[in-house]
């Protein structure tokens, strides 16, 4: 009986190994480069979920007072926000630190009469991908390509990018009163 299954498995012709071998670097590179560019995305969509927060928060908690907007509002109010977004972006983690390829994220508020400007800002690495950037950009990048394939070479190669999202918020405070359309009695 052992002998009848040996001479099954035997008899079989197998795949031929060159085809493997040529075919996994092939999937892994653009398995490598599927997951990187997902890891943008994943930076972009978690940027405008954490400024919408930061600047919820900071419409709702911040003052109008000088004595508090200088002192309470910058020294507690704003690191506390920055803090929490660091934290909600990954950037307290290592591991998604490094898959998310982040340098750095601030969160500034701009003061004005009527609205407060809240403006995040993520740097990020270049993902640095070894065998895209083993190449000349010169070479890589020479006609017909042009000018888009050298800012995609220096966003993966050279710089990482820079990912700003801007959320304007109205003071708390109304001067006058607010009515809804269509919300008075005839």
């Amino acid at each position: 009986m052992f002998n009848g299954i040996r001479n099954i498995l035997h008899c079989k012709k197998g795949q031929a190994t060159t085809e493997v071998v040529l075919l996994f670097p092939i999937f892994f590179i653009l398995a490598l480069f599927v997951i990187k560019i997902y890891g943008l995305l994943i930076v972009v969509q978690k940027a405008e979920i954490a400024s919408f927060y930061a600047a919820k928060r900071w419409q709702l908690e911040s003052h109008r007072a000088l004595q508090y907007a200088q002192g309470w509002d910058e020294n507690f109010l704003k690191k506390d926000i920055e803090k929490k977004v660091q934290e909600y972006i990954g950037f307290k983690n290592s591991s998604m630190r490094k898959f998310l390829s982040l340098r750095k994220v601030t969160v500034e508020v701009e003061r004005t009469n009527v609205w407060n400007i809240v403006k995040l800002r993520i740097s990020t690495y270049p993902p640095n991908i070894p065998f895209l950037c083993a190449y000349d950009k010169r070479e890589v990048c020479k006609s017909p390509y042009g000018d888009a394939c050298m800012r995609g070479y220096n966003f993966i190669c050279e710089s990482g990018g820079n990912i700003e999202v801007i959320k304007n918020v109205p003071n708390r405070d109304r001067p006058i009163s607010f009515v809804l359309p269509m919300s008075q009695a005839d």
